[in-house]
């Protein structure tokens, strides 16, 4: 009977993985150590443990631009993060980069957003600026190493350095007695991947809400190299097919040539191991010059289109408006707070423990709690 082993996978990683990719045998370890496990990689553990986790399951539903109950097939943090993850594979599997250690980095990378997409987390940031503030990607890092309560050893996941390290954008983590960051292609890598789901798929959910046009988007250069493309070979595609072909085919180019000019940086860079790319202080997976500035084109045209639309602001300001409801009220009452909520606040606070409970809340669960705490006929 066949049976690959850790071990078997970690001599597949050194043979075959490029010599700057992240090898999981030689992994920095976890803050709390634990016996390896005889089958999975600790990279692989690292991305199990991820999925499995409360706030992973919370994705799906909190919102990406629309609101959950707005439709079905709009993305949901949990669909992007899905997304995110498959173009984040692709891209690292040609490079010669681990897979594994990019997965459990892009399944992780939007734990510590709040319910109702960025106006969540801007009303979080008000009610937080003398508090300590809050920053998602920092709260993702509070929800690894800390709120998630699993397992009866240590606190959080405890998952490994090069994990934590790929998901963390800022310098804020519990890792304060190493002074250097530590740099992989593969959290590079998840960045730009992030980056090319949100644009294409907050491109294709405005289109199909009508709340952008194809006569709009025809001006975007991104948009015109592949349309150009379809109209000369389909002269006759349907409407919808048309959109999610030219979606399909941008998100390919885009991830060709985050191939081919990541590879032309790591040649001039002369990056030739892991330790070369230490010395490397900036991200290397990257953009041509020219599709920078076309990615930046898309940037711009979401936010003045979509993202401040007036449909999209009046049900993203209603999401602010509940969120500083409901801090107010636990505020006052912090006997309305969960039992844990409650003894967490002891050591870290009653304003940190709100934000903790409230960011960790879906799109629906704080309709619900408003509705209960507010509305006549709450239930």
């Amino acid at each position: 009977m066949f049976k690959r082993l850790r071990d078997d996978y970690q001599t597949l990683e050194r043979q075959f993985l490029a010599p700057y990719a992240v090898k999981s045998s030689e992994t920095q370890g976890r803050r709390y150590p634990e016996k390896e496990h005889d089958l999975r990689t600790p990279f692989q553990r690292d991305r199990d443990r991820i999925i499995h986790s409360t706030a992973f399951r919370r994705l799906q539903y909190k919102t990406q631009v629309f609101v959950n109950h707005e439709g079905d097939h709009y993305r949901t943090r949990l669909t992007h993060t899905i997304e995110t993850c498959q173009i984040s594979r692709s891209i690292a599997r040609v490079l010669g980069l681990n897979e594994d250690l990019v997965e459990a980095i892009a399944l992780a990378h939007d734990l510590g957003h709040g319910p109702f997409g960025h106006a969540g987390e801007w009303a979080l940031q008000e009610l937080m600026k003398d508090h300590g503030g809050f920053e998602h990607n920092v709260q993702g890092l509070r929800i690894l190493e800390n709120l998630e309560d699993s397992y009866p050893d240590f606190p959080g996941l405890n998952l490994c350095y090069e994990t934590l390290e790929g998901v963390k954008k800022h310098p804020e983590h519990f890792y304060e007695d190493r002074s250097v960051r530590f740099h992989s292609l593969e959290a590079d890598l998840v960045d730009l991947a992030d980056e090319i789901a949100y644009n294409s798929h907050d491109l294709d959910d405005g289109l199909r809400s009508g709340l952008i046009t194809e006569a709009q988007v025809e001006n975007l250069e991104l948009w015109r190299h592949s349309l150009d493309y379809i109209r000369g070979k389909y002269p006759k595609i349907a409407p919808h097919q048309r959109i999610r072909l030219t979606i399909r085919l941008t998100i390919n180019f885009l991830a060709n040539d985050v191939v081919e000019h990541t590879l032309r940086e790591i040649e001039r860079l002369s990056v030739r191991s892991l330790q070369d790319l230490q010395a490397v202080k900036r991200p290397v997976v990257c953009f041509s010059e020219l599709v920078r500035k076309q990615q930046a084109e898309l940037k711009r045209f979401l936010h003045k289109n979509l993202y401040q639309h007036v449909h999209v602001l009046q049900m993203t300001e209603k999401g602010q408006r509940f969120l500083k409801a409901l801090f107010e009220i636990y505020l006052r009452k912090p006997g309305l707070l969960p039992a844990d909520v409650c003894k967490r606040a002891e050591s870290e606070g009653i304003q940190r423990s709100i934000c903790d409970y409230i960011a960790g809340m879906t799109d629906r669960y704080a309709t619900e709690e408003y509705k209960r705490l507010f509305e006549p006929n709450g239930v």
